[in-house]
């Protein structure tokens, strides 16, 4: 898959502190249309919680490329400059539906994340690099004992993205949508009945620490699986809980080719991989080196980044995007042609990511946003249209 150049840096100025494995909004622009200014956006509170639910709508104002945030009416509002320390930053908040209820609020043009939260409000500072974002892995941050959770989107001339995401953690669950011209629906995100309890029960069931990433408050609330590259970061994962998968990667190229097709509509365009050593290099159909990679470890394939990093060029970054999703798939030794778009044959391997194997289990659609390039294949939690009439996330039942 192509990063479009549409959204090709629609997260890259958002945050100083998120990880670089936020899900990008990779869809191709649809036909030539002029969005409205703003769009409506229904918040719906189905969760059957009767805590006060916060909205936040943060982002970057496309138009200037400001940083900052939207009140209900969709007036943007620019950050104050920042401290060093990091300095609060203005109460952004608007007031969230009760339980039954909705309210509409207005999207402008924005990159940006809708947040919610249950309970309490949540914390933003700024500092000279811009907006800091929630960071759960670290315990200290002071919004680890909140609940909540956030969409990502992209509204442009060219329509609305908007997607639910689980890259940095799968917690409170919603479900997005976006209402076409001809009056239909489109939407993702939604669990299967059961889904939120069951994909904690699965993940306190798999071996191997992936229990460990569940957080839970000192009420008994569970908060949040995070993913597993912060589980990494935060000392609840294994550093080398994907080795055993990789060795067996580079034993078989170092005797056999990997063949990568990164573009969908572009059949023709291939590059081989080899492996020597510690390095998979791979060739045009000329035969010139094109790039190369050196044997990427865990938290390199979980966050697809470091050594697996994918710059927004025509040729490492989409081989990378494919090397990242067949690594978390665990599809390179499936197939020697990638990628091996076959969602019934993704995550077989015993050394996987569970994390997004559990996630994409109980989805009701089977989408999601488990990993950065879960978009590699389109099984990503992702809506789209060129001429969005309104725009809408569903809170959903904790169960």
């Amino acid at each position: 898959m192509r990063r479009k150049p549409v959204l090709a840096a629609v997260l890259a100025a958002l945050s100083v502190t998120t990880s670089t494995a936020l899900a990008v909004l990779t869809t191709p622009p649809a036909q030539a249309s002029v969005t409205a200014a703003t769009i409506p956006l229904t918040i719906t509170n189905n969760s059957g919680r009767g805590d006060k639910v916060y909205i936040y709508n943060l982002g970057t104002l496309l138009a200037t490329g400001q940083q900052g945030w939207a009140d209900a009416g969709g007036t943007f509002h620019a950050w104050p400059p920042g401290g060093n320390p990091p300095s609060p930053a203005p109460d952004a908040s608007i007031a969230g539906p009760a339980n039954g209820q909705s309210i509409t609020i207005r999207m402008p043009k924005f990159s940006g994340r809708v947040y919610f939260s249950y309970g309490q409000k949540l914390v933003f500072k700024v500092t000279t690099g811009g907006l800091v974002q929630p960071a759960v892995q670290n315990p200290t941050d002071p919004n680890a004992n909140i609940l909540f959770n956030w969409s990502e989107y992209t509204l442009n001339n060219d329509g609305l993205w908007i997607n639910s995401t689980q890259v940095d953690m799968f917690s409170a669950p919603y479900a997005v949508g976006v209402k076409q011209p001809n009056g239909t629906t489109r939407s993702t995100g939604h669990l299967k009945p059961g889904g939120y309890n069951g994909f904690f029960n699965a993940l306190r069931g798999q071996p191997g620490g992936w229990a460990n990433l569940i957080q839970t408050r000192s009420d008994g609330t569970v908060l949040r699986a995070l993913a597993p590259g912060h589980g990494i970061e935060a000392g609840r994962l294994p550093a080398g809980v994907m080795n055993d998968y990789v060795n067996r990667v580079w034993a078989r190229y170092s005797t056999s080719t990997l063949t990568v097709t990164p573009f969908a509509d572009q059949p023709n365009t291939k590059y081989y991989g080899r492996v020597s050593g510690n390095v998979m290099t791979f060739t045009n159909g000329s035969g010139q080196v094109v790039t190369s990679f050196q044997k990427p470890d865990s938290d390199s394939i979980f966050g697809c980044y470091k050594l697996l990093d994918a710059p927004n060029d025509l040729v490492r970054g989409p081989i990378s995007r494919t090397l990242c999703a067949g690594f978390n798939r665990s599809t390179l030794l499936t197939s020697a042609n990638q990628p091996y778009n076959v969602p019934s044959a993704f995550y077989q391997d015993v050394v996987t990511n569970h994390y997004a194997r559990k996630i994409h289990a109980q989805m009701a659609d089977g989408k999601a946003y488990a990993f950065a390039f879960d978009d590699v294949g389109a099984n990503e939690s992702l809506v789209h249209d060129g001429s969005p009439q309104a725009a809408y996330i569903t809170l959903d039942p904790f169960n």
